[in-house]
């Protein structure tokens, strides 16, 4: 095999090892307006809970399933003392949907 095909193979096994899926950040920006989380947080400012940026600056690094399950339970102290309601009735994957969302940020797009 010469070099060319070798690097074009290369090439484009690295492009299909890719995200899964791309954020579908109106998706979730939805979610969380049907879920009362604007509410209490909006992207770039504190309202009642943290900014959206903020979380994201805090739990930088943090897996997005761990997230998901702290939005499901609820809880208190991490921020401040106001406690955030558990969202227990979010199906796993709209959970995962807003980490995810919530982790980059919360962009429009």
């Amino acid at each position: 095999m010469n070099l060319k095909i070798m690097v074009m193979t290369a090439v484009g096994a690295v492009a299909m090892v890719g995200p899964a899926h791309a954020l579908d950040a109106a998706a979730a920006k939805t979610l969380a307006q049907k879920n009362a989380c604007t509410g209490c947080h909006a992207t770039d400012k504190k309202l009642v809970g943290p900014a959206y940026k903020d979380v994201a600056a805090k739990y930088k690094g943090m897996k997005v399933e761990e997230l998901a399950a702290s939005i499901k339970k609820g809880g208190a102290g991490k921020w401040g003392p106001v406690p955030m309601p558990a969202q227990a009735g979010l199906s796993d994957n709209d959970a995962k949907l807003l980490a995810e969302w919530v982790l980059a940020g919360a962009p429009d797009k």
